[in-house]
């Protein structure tokens, strides 16, 4: 909380205002090929029947995991099953249970089948168990930070205003800590869960909820269905008390399970759910696939969210109340999550090596709904986010592939390649291919693997059918071998010759990148826009013009996964600021301006504060300085307008933050009206800019405040206090 507050009012800059992901990548070779899972047993159906020991932590579980032959005939089955007490496995035939010998070493069974099934042969195995996740030692990832895949929240109720919470977390390997199975992301099976619980909590599984019974001990068993299959680590449960918001898309049940505080806001934080629905359906050319949608949101949660088959569980920073999201949302994660109901669900990559196919798309489609939504400055702030992340994780250009078949642990693929790196990979292949042929081979790849799995190679193929070109030059570049260009540009102009001398920077033990792009030439007769290939180390470019381009924007559409160094002068940057305003080129110009204080960068940065994009114009604000005289003369009024009316917190907020960063008192009466706002942001600046200006009155200052913001902004107020 303290740290989104923060964020809010630190000195923005072209770099601060992005987030990282995850640490440092690690780019050293890895000897071990991890090859997809071999299928010897297919799963087919899954049916639990569970309840739980609040007390020691336990689930106690019936299993009939029915199953059959991948080809080969055999008479055993290895199945995944973590730090299980294991009571009883037969063979289940009609109401005859069969024992059968097994082996077990707290990670897998092994089961002897006692006859050989052949390929066309299902056969049911009937466990019974006790799940104890936490006697489970086990190991998380940079992305989810823990893998005991059962958690009891407050189960003995001993934490004051905290909920009693049951959840699951299964990805990527952890459904096997909560029930037996071959725990694998390319098995798929259909399922039936059974959750008997308190009579008053309510419960959340995949699919449809086909049956409530009342039982005489005051619980209530509640059954839940997926006639669709999905991969092991797609299940979920979620019991706690859960007040249920009803929405829905066409005749789809579109349902948000929130702790009753929140409840009254259930619209406000994921109202948009059903409109991002649509629009994925529309722009994939494939239909939402399951029969409901359903989010929830959980205490403790080990990770931001997770996109369960028909039921994500959001971690607690997307439930706000309306006063806490004047400041921020959770909306990008809200459409990550749903885009995964296609890539990663209907669609489940192969292997953890594959998992591109899964991540890379979901923050692919959470930069897409920012642009259908909020039109192409948030598309592409959003998309500059998520390259700057991964460009921030790297050094010198090196990274490891994206398609990764060698790695350390599964858990290392959950970083800033699958996520952030393959996304601008898929939107400059969009930009490449034209978005109706993209989309077209979207739908292809979905719908020619509905309910199964795939694979990069896949997607190059649906690729190549419909538009009747080779990928595998880009996929080779771009998915099998890592890192990515470093460019430096030298510009020269002379006897009618605009030339670019372009080298390719990176490391040298990072490939050398074959690079189709677009250069746009501005000059007094208008635009004119160039294509060149760069393939070697070190090129140059020439292009005749009468007189020297005014402006020459490389790339223009901004969608080189890579570094530019292009040297540009404070003209150029003042140049594509005013006349080709994208939101690359004005965040661009604005951080060079923060850096590089002048008179004509401190122009620009005037200019910046009236610019349509909320970032920046905080970002502009913050690099003026109100105690030089000349800047004050020229923003003042500007900065104090901005500080009581711009539309948006995180403005007012940066505002208010310089007012009081100049230490004149003068504008003490327009700070202090910004206590009487509701804005939490708005709210700490104000108490920050009082500081700066007159401490002795931020302890009287903080006693106006109303008791709800006192105590959101507990943690920020004592830290204010403590530091001098």
């Amino acid at each position: 909380m303290i740290h989104k507050i923060f964020l809010t009012l630190s000195v923005l800059t072209a770099a601060s205002l992005t987030t990282v992901f995850a640490q440092p990548n690690q780019a050293l070779p890895i000897n071990q090929y991890r090859a997809t899972e071999t299928k010897i047993n297919d799963l087919v159906h899954t049916k639990l029947n569970v309840k739980f020991d609040y007390g020691k932590r336990y689930l106690y579980g019936e299993e009939w995991l029915t199953l059959k032959p991948h080809f080969y005939p055999t008479d055993s089955l290895r199945l995944d099953a973590k730090g299980m007490d294991i009571k009883e496995i037969a063979l289940q035939e009609g109401n005859q249970k069969t024992p059968l010998k097994y082996d077990y070493d707290g990670e897998s069974l092994f089961i002897n089948l006692g006859k050989p099934f052949q390929g066309t042969e299902k056969y049911t195995i009937y466990i019974a168990y006790t799940s104890k996740p936490d006697e489970l030692k086990a190991k998380g990832s940079a992305a989810i930070s823990d893998a005991k895949g059962l958690y009891f929240i407050n189960p003995d109720g001993k934490v004051p205003n905290k909920p009693i919470q049951i959840w699951t977390q299964g990805e990527t390997e952890a459904s096997s800590a909560w029930f037996p199975t071959i725990d694998k992301p390319n098995q798929k099976t259909t399922s039936e869960i059974s959750i008997t619980v308190q009579d008053h909590y309510t419960t959340l599984s995949n699919g449809a909820l086909t049956a409530q019974h009342k039982n005489t001990d005051g619980t209530r068993t509640d059954t839940w269905e997926m006639t669709q299959a999905h991969a092991p680590y797609l299940f979920m449960m979620a019991v706690g008390d859960f007040k249920i918001t009803n929405d829905h898309y066409k005749s789809i049940p579109v349902d948000y399970y929130l702790e009753p505080k929140y409840a009254p806001y259930a619209k406000d934080i994921f109202g948009k759910t059903p409109a991002m629905m649509a629009y994925y359906s529309q722009i994939l050319g494939v239909e939402y696939p399951w029969n409901k949608y359903a989010q929830v949101v959980a205490r403790d949660y080990v990770s931001g969210a997770m996109e369960n088959t028909t039921a994500t569980l959001h971690g607690e920073p997307v439930q706000k109340t309306t006063r806490e999201l004047l400041d921020d949302n959770e909306e990008g994660t809200i459409a990550h999550e749903l885009f995964h109901q296609w890539f990663g669900d209907l669609v489940t990559a192969e292997s953890w090596s594959n998992l591109t196919m899964n991540e890379s798309f979901a923050t692919f489609g959470e930069v897409i709904w920012r642009g259908h939504d909020g039109g192409q400055d948030k598309e592409d702030k959003s998309r500059f986010e998520k390259l700057q992340s991964y460009l921030r994780s790297t050094k010198n250009g090196i990274s490891p592939t994206l398609a990764r078949f060698h790695y350390n642990d599964k858990e290392d693929m959950f970083d800033n390649i699958s996520y952030s790196k393959g996304s601008v990979i898929l939107y400059a292949l969009k930009n490449q291919m034209g978005d109706a042929a993209f989309y077209k081979s979207l739908q292809k790849y979905l719908t020619d693997n509905a309910h199964k799995t795939g694979e990069t190679h896949q997607l190059r193929l649906a690729m190549e059918e419909i538009t009747g070109k080779d990928w595998s030059p880009y996929f080779n570049q771009w998915y099998y071998k890592g890192g990515h260009p470093i460019l430096n540009i030298q510009y020269t102009y002379e006897n009618g010759t605009q030339k670019l001398a372009i080298k390719q920077m990176q490391d040298v033990s990072v490939q050398t990148f074959t690079l189709p792009l677009s250069i746009d030439f501005y000059t007094a007769n208008g635009k004119e826009t160039k294509t060149i290939l760069i393939n070697q180390r070190s090129q140059e470019f020439s292009f005749p013009f009468e007189q020297k381009p005014d402006f020459i924007d490389f790339d223009p559409a901004k969608i080189l996964v890579g570094e530019v160094i292009d040297n540009k002068t404070m003209s150029d940057y003042t140049y594509q600021y005013q006349n080709v305003p994208t939101y690359y080129n004005r965040i661009k110009a604005i951080g060079y301006a923060l850096h590089n204080k002048n008179t004509e960068t401190t122009k620009l940065l005037i200019e910046a504060l009236n610019d349509k994009e909320e970032d920046l114009r905080a970002a502009a604000i913050q690099g003026l300085d109100l105690t030089d005289p000349s800047v004050k003369n020229s923003v003042e009024a500007k900065i104090i307008s901005m500080a009581q009316q711009d539309p948006t917190t995180k403005v007012r907020a940066s505002a208010l933050v310089a007012l009081g960063n100049s230490g004149n008192h003068k504008y003490l009466p327009i700070i202090e009206k910004g206590l009487k706002e509701q804005s939490y942001a708005v709210l700490s600046a104000s108490l920050l800019a009082i500081k700066k200006i007159v401490p002795s009155k931020l302890n009287k200052s903080i006693e106006s405040l109303d008791s709800e913001a006192k105590a959101y902004l507990a943690p920020f107020i004592k830290q204010l206090k403590e530091k001098r």
